[in-house]
């Protein structure tokens, strides 16, 4: 009985914690707070503003971080009967550190940690933002593919600074004097900024240096940059993917209109609920849906022969009796 209660107390803190949470006007609050650290913590960069409004400044900071920590203890409070859901959102793992560290004491006497904590509460606001908490997830997924694009990247620079050092270190050792010079150079010219120079230059020595020129240019600032492109779209179109498909978190208390004595009980979700892509499936329903079309066609066409069978009513509005053999026909 005192667990059935518990249970019970849980789901209705669960129950209110989650209206608040859901609440338009609470995601618009906590925004406008995040966008006032931010501008705190820019006003801060000025001396004359913090000279004259320091304690202005820090009593601002002390209230923002009190409605943070109000936030997230709402947001726990929402998961109360399912706090493993709270914890499996990385939103919600990342705003929980954010406002933990601020509490701890080596944060709070460093002054350089702590300003660099206040601007992680600035990238909070892709949790409000769809679009950008896309990106964000498309820049995550492509760091693999873009770790391959640098080292691609390293191994070209290398070679063609080799190529750059053998051929003009003598003749122009201010840009290919050494190997660091001359990758220098040529991580500079990836950006076609002072190409038309490089080039000019070269020829005076060799008219060789053209074929070298045009085709670092073709390598470096079409081919990998277009690689580069595409690693970060198809990032892109996987986090999309991703964000569309993730299962939003359950709500069942928030449609209940009566307690439930055994709330603690796990239910198994049902298949329906799930809004992961389903291709075969999909797939599979389609045929389904083919075969009923069908079905549905030929039960018509049958019952269009039947009327058509069907000898039409006499026109004066008297019953015509139909001859017993006919009836059985």
């Amino acid at each position: 009985m005192p667990q059935q209660q518990f249970s019970h107390a849980r789901g209705v803190l669960a129950r209110r914690c989650t209206a608040v949470v859901q609440a338009r006007w609470f995601a618009v609050t906590v925004f406008s707070l995040i966008l006032a650290n931010a501008a705190l913590l820019g006003a801060e960069t000025y001396s004359g503003i913090v000279a004259g409004w320091q304690h202005w400044l820090r009593l601002a900071e002390h209230v923002c971080l009190v409605a943070f920590t109000l936030e997230i203890v709402l947001r726990l409070a929402a998961h109360a009967d399912r706090p493993g859901a709270f914890f499996r959102d990385p939103w919600n793992l990342f705003d929980l550190a954010v406002v933990l560290c601020a509490f701890l004491p080596v944060v709070r006497e460093n002054t350089t940690v702590l300003r660099l904590l206040r601007l992680a509460r600035v990238l909070r606001t892709a949790r409000f933002l769809p679009q950008l908490r896309i990106v964000l997830m498309a820049v995550v997924r492509s760091l693999p593919g873009t770790l391959s694009f640098l080292l691609v990247g390293a191994l070209l620079l290398y070679v063609y600074a080799m190529v750059g050092w053998v051929f003009f270190g003598s003749h122009d050792p201010e840009h290919y004097g050494s190997i660091g010079r001359a990758v220098l150079t040529l991580f500079l010219l990836m950006t076609l900024d002072g190409i038309g120079d490089a080039v000019h230059g070269g020829l005076n020595i060799s008219r060789w240096s053209l074929l070298y020129y045009g085709s670092y240019v073709l390598l470096a600032s079409f081919v990998l940059v277009n690689v580069l492109i595409g690693v970060v779209i198809t990032s892109l179109d996987e986090a999309r993917e991703m964000d569309g498909a993730a299962p939003a978190e359950p709500r069942p208390h928030a449609e209940r209109t009566e307690p439930r004595p055994h709330a603690d009980r796990t239910e198994p979700r049902p298949h329906a609920d799930r809004t992961e892509p389903r291709p075969y499936a999909d797939r599979t329903e389609r045929t389904a849906l083919a075969h009923r079309i069908e079905e549905a066609r030929r039960a018509l066409d049958a019952l269009e022969r039947e009327l058509v069978r069907t000898p039409p009513p006499p026109v004066d509005g008297t019953r015509r009796r139909i001859p017993t053999a006919q009836r059985r026909d």
